[in-house]
């Protein structure tokens, strides 16, 4: 399912297809980050589980991207008017997760980071299959080692 690109003690990078989230160039290849390769098995949890997020979980991080956007500093961008939720994935997109787990029998945990129109880093936090947090503060939920 991932696809390494390197793997050393301290920084693990990979890529994989995402299922419903794109890049910025509408693409479904996103990057994976950990910090050692003993945890790849965790990443390939964390891809699963980002791969099987519900209509419902995605549409309620849709919805909060959306109070995000509309939150924003930047007098530049205003947001259209959007038809339902989803419609907030045409000005954002993702750049990859990372695994936020520290070792094989922790919950599945992942961070997801990305980026909106507006200017903003935007990303999300999902642990045991919740949504934690949407929003610009989503790397505060990284577990330290």
């Amino acid at each position: 399912m991932i696809q390494w690109l390197h793997q050393e003690e301290g920084y693990c990078e990979g890529i994989f297809k995402s299922v419903f989230f794109r890049d910025e160039e509408d693409c479904d290849e996103l990057s994976i980050s950990m910090q050692r390769p003993v945890l790849s098995e965790c990443a390939e949890k964390c891809v699963e589980a980002f791969n099987n997020l519900t209509a419902p979980q995605i549409r309620e991080i849709c919805e909060e991207i959306i109070k995000s956007a509309q939150e924003c500093g930047d007098e530049e961008f205003e947001l259209p008017e959007l038809d339902n939720a989803l419609d907030i994935l045409k000005y954002c997109w993702f750049t990859g997760i990372y695994v936020n787990m520290l070792n094989t029998e922790d919950e599945v945990a992942f961070v997801v980071e990305g980026e909106g129109d507006w200017g903003d880093v935007i990303g999300f936090a999902v642990q045991n299959n919740k949504v934690l947090y949407v929003g610009t503060e989503f790397m505060d939920y990284m577990r330290a080692e």
